[in-house]
């Protein structure tokens, strides 16, 4: 097995350093390999996805990622940006479904934005595509207005466009997920708006067919909002756009108590998967050794899951992760009273130990 490492920027590399420790604890045979991403690619070599980082990724079994980002590089060219790391690897590995799930452990209820009844018991997993929409959709760019309002005037344009493949791949990947757990699945989409939904709802509707077993519902994407909030304990798998996707996994993320706790998955078609944590680089905090790795730990325990067929180590990492919760260790971004808080470091160690 080997894995690529690759930490990135702001608080990246403190929470990799944790994770890594934790999968050199469960005594498996692997190599791994590391290289630049993001921002501190773009330092060392001029572009945030070299090709020396770019072949590694191929050429590994699964990789683990960090995060990039940094306010410093706000003002370079959008091809330049860290972030396009992220993307053109998503790209370039054919990662087309994202798994983020969201799961609010026992010992966190207090810790969500929402009372303790909603989210207790919380699990739900959703399921993003990822290579299509408006992220990546053409012509996009700038120009002069040739119509509307303001015939004339600057204009910017981006075009939101679905394959039927790309949906029905992505609709196949939610129904089979659905099986494992509570067998529904919630399509987000805007069709009462928007032309690619309602093409995207008629497609996820013809793949249902063939899952007579899984129950489907539709649910637009401002109602999919509310209800998030409202009854979350509702959804089981929620399958929507790449948009729709990026925004509702978010907020789900705080229902859980801090996003510092969603690990998430991004696969091909042969579940070879990009394995990062939910939250970004967080510059403000980098190289204080207050970042919360619980994110990434678990993003690791996806990946021997997913990727590398090892069920039971992915299961004793999220055991672990319970074990040192029920001890009341926090770090900051979890901390409530009553409860002890620690650094990354500390934290780790204690995920460590608990694998014991």
């Amino acid at each position: 097995m080997k894995i690529a490492i690759l930490p990135g920027d702001g608080i990246g590399p403190e929470i990799m350093a944790e994770a890594v420790k934790v999968l050199n604890a469960l005594g498996l045979s692997f190599e791994t390999e590391t290289a630049l991403v993001g921002g501190a690619a773009y330092d060392a070599h001029g572009h945030p996805l070299p090709e020396a980082t770019l072949a590694l990724a191929k050429a590994a079994d699964a990789v683990l990622f960090g995060a990039v980002g940094d306010w410093k590089y706000d003002k370079l060219e959008r091809q330049f940006r860290p972030e396009q790391a992220i993307l053109g690897l998503r790209k370039q590995l054919g990662l087309f479904a994202n798994f983020r799930p969201a799961i609010c452990y026992e010992q966190l209820t207090q810790a969500s934005s929402l009372k303790p009844e909603l989210v207790a018991g919380l699990d739900i997993l959703i399921i993003r595509e990822l290579t299509g929409d408006i992220y990546f959709g053409q012509p996009r760019g700038r120009r002069s207005a040739v119509d509307g309002h303001f015939p004339g005037a600057e204009e910017a344009f981006d075009t939101m466009r679905y394959s039927k493949p790309e949906i029905e791949r992505i609709a196949h990947v939610a129904f089979q997920a659905a099986r494992k757990r509570g067998k529904k699945v919630t399509s987000v989409d805007k069709a009462n708006v928007l032309e690619t939904f309602q093409f995207w709802k008629d497609v996820v509707t013809e793949v249902h067919a063939q899952y007579p077993d899984v129950t489907l519902e539709h649910m637009y994407v401002d109602n999919a909002a509310m209800q998030l909030v409202k009854a979350p304990k509702a959804f089981d798998v929620v399958v929507t756009g790449n948009m729709f996707g990026d925004i509702l996994s978010d907020e789900a993320a705080m229902l859980t108590g801090s996003i510092g706790m969603l690990p998430s998955a991004s696969l091909d078609k042969n579940n070879k998967g990009l394995y990062e944590p939910s939250h970004g680089s967080a510059p403000d905090i980098a190289g204080k050794g207050v970042a919360n790795p619980l994110a990434t730990i678990l993003s690791a325990a996806m990946m021997l899951r997913f990727s590398l067929n090892q069920e039971a180590a992915a299961r004793r990492i999220e055991t672990a992760v319970k074990a040192v919760l029920a001890q009341g260790l926090r770090t900051a971004d979890i901390w409530s009273e009553g409860t002890t808080k620690v650094g990354t470091r500390e934290m780790g160690d204690a995920v460590v130990k608990a694998l014991a």
